[in-house]
């Protein structure tokens, strides 16, 4: 209780000292509370945008292992490469079925395409002519393939990768569209198919596969394509010109039981740790998959949104520990001018038998009684200033966040949200950016927590100065000098 009585006897007796004092630390608090607000939002964003993307798996050619012996001198040459790949083993909806059957995968969908030719409508593409222009060329279908049209099926919304890339867009779209899209003979088609064949919505197509049975499907909407590569090669169509959107059970009912067509499918797997892949691929060739075909994940692309972020990250670190680094020496310095200002003091207190302990142990609780008021200061003035500070940094993500959901929408039509898209495109790369409305969503108890062990720090780094003064100063020196 003295040692208590006299640290606050001596507080309000070197007001000024203690007052600049006070200052120094509440400036470093405030700077502190707002580099560890900054240091939260950035680890807030860092966690949302690798939480932005799913754990994808996707089946793809390990070419590596189909090209090691393979020799294009040797006698085989072409034809053997092709051999090989005509050996490999494909897998079909069953197959997919059973390698989603893991407790690695979440959920999965896939993408199920078959050829077929037109009955009623026509391939969009440009007969020869020798007329035309040099570097003008035939509409993507023409010549390269046995059939007119790619009917292309999707499980689901968030199978349509194109639509929420922005590869498509919807230029018109029936009401009901996404209600009836995933049950039954419905398509959509591009804009220049529908063009070429005055085609609108709710008119039938009729399409035949290569034994003449012809399905016939209900357009319900037209896409356009905004890839530039078309343009980059001076074709008149766009590449998906021939391309035919419908669902996965569309096509499986016409590749049923039909060996004549060669369907291809694509699948996409969620899993629940990229550290789990190589046992995942070790059991999908238990079930049967083709060792020439290896599994690939997004786990590249989910990280590479967050090394700006990390900079921040990084840039807040550095900040914090050059801001603790000199507030240090300037508390140290201070101090040490206070302690020699005050020798005839300790000589006296050491004189009349107080104890160094004792002495210390006032210095240090003058130094604790000043540092929590302007800790506490500090970080209320922090506090207010860090939200502004961190929605100011997340502004443009919030506002890229906005962005890409309302053009996703838009790609789809319009009317996609209605129908699933709302919040679940979070696994398709977008991540959960808020603004900070409320000081605790930025200064939570951590960081109290952190504040309160800086000025321990700072407390302690301050002490030193006179813990080594007393323990050096002898009280009949300083009592001379001073005579």
């Amino acid at each position: 209780m003295f040692i208590l009585k006299n640290a606050w006897i001596s507080i309000k007796r070197n007001k000024g000292r203690n007052i600049l004092i006070g200052i120094i630390i509440l400036i470093i608090a405030c700077a502190c509370t707002i580099t560890l607000a900054i240091k939260n939002t950035a680890v807030d964003l860092i966690d949302s945008y690798k939480s932005a993307y799913d754990k994808e798996v996707t089946i793809g050619f390990d070419r590596a292992n189909m090209m090691k012996d393979f020799d294009p001198s040797g006698a085989e040459g072409r034809e053997g490469a092709r051999e090989k790949f005509d050996n490999i083993a494909s897998f079909g909806v069953s197959d997919i079925e059973s390698f989603a059957d893991s407790k690695y995968i979440e959920s999965y969908y896939y993408t199920y395409g078959v050829g077929l030719n037109g009955n009623n409508i026509e391939k969009a593409e440009i007969e020869s002519n020798n007329d035309m222009p040099n570097g003008f060329g035939h509409g993507k279908g023409n010549n390269m393939s046995s059939t007119d049209f790619t009917l292309t099926g999707y499980s689901s919304l968030d199978a349509m990768n194109e639509f929420i890339s922005g590869a498509y867009t919807m230029s018109e779209i029936a009401d009901n569209a996404w209600d009836i899209a995933f049950d039954g003979n419905y398509v959509f088609i591009n804009e220049e198919l529908a063009t070429f064949n005055s085609l609108k919505l709710n008119d039938k197509i009729k399409l035949e596969d290569v034994d003449g049975k012809t399905y016939e499907f209900e357009i319900i909407g037209i896409f356009k394509e905004n890839d530039d590569d078309s343009v980059e090669s001076m074709s008149m169509f766009s590449n998906s010109v021939n391309t035919i959107i419908t669902n996965t059970d569309a096509v499986i009912n016409i590749t049923n039981g039909n060996e004549n067509l060669k369907p291809s499918i694509y699948p996409t797997f969620i899993i629940d740790s990229y550290d789990n892949v190589d046992e995942l691929q070790k059991e999908f060739y238990e079930k049967g998959l083709d060792e020439n075909f290896i599994l690939q994940t997004n786990e590249e692309l989910a990280l590479s949104g967050v090394s700006s972020i990390k900079n921040i990250n990084s840039f807040a670190t550095t900040f914090l520990v050059i801001t603790l680094i000199i507030g240090g020496i300037v508390l140290f310095v201070i101090n040490m001018i206070n302690i020699r200002e005050r020798k005839y003091e300790i000589g006296v207190l050491r004189t009349i038998g107080i104890s160094k302990l004792k002495l210390t142990m006032q210095f240090v609780f003058e130094l604790v009684i000043v540092s929590l008021v302007a800790l506490i200061l500090g970080a209320g003035i922090g506090a207010v200033c860090s939200k502004g500070v961190s929605n100011y940094l997340l502004e443009s993500e919030i506002n890229s966040s906005n962005s890409k959901s309302e053009e996703i929408n838009k790609n789809f039509g319009g009317l996609a949200n209605r129908h699933g898209l709302e919040g679940g495109m979070h696994g398709k790369g977008m991540p959960v950016v808020e603004a900070y409305d409320s000081i605790d969503a930025v200064v939570d108890i951590t960081v109290l927590l952190e504040l309160l062990g800086i000025g321990l720090i700072l407390v302690l780094i301050s002490s030193i100065a006179s813990m080594v003064s007393i323990e050096r100063f002898s009280p009949l020196t300083i009592l001379k000098e001073r005579s």
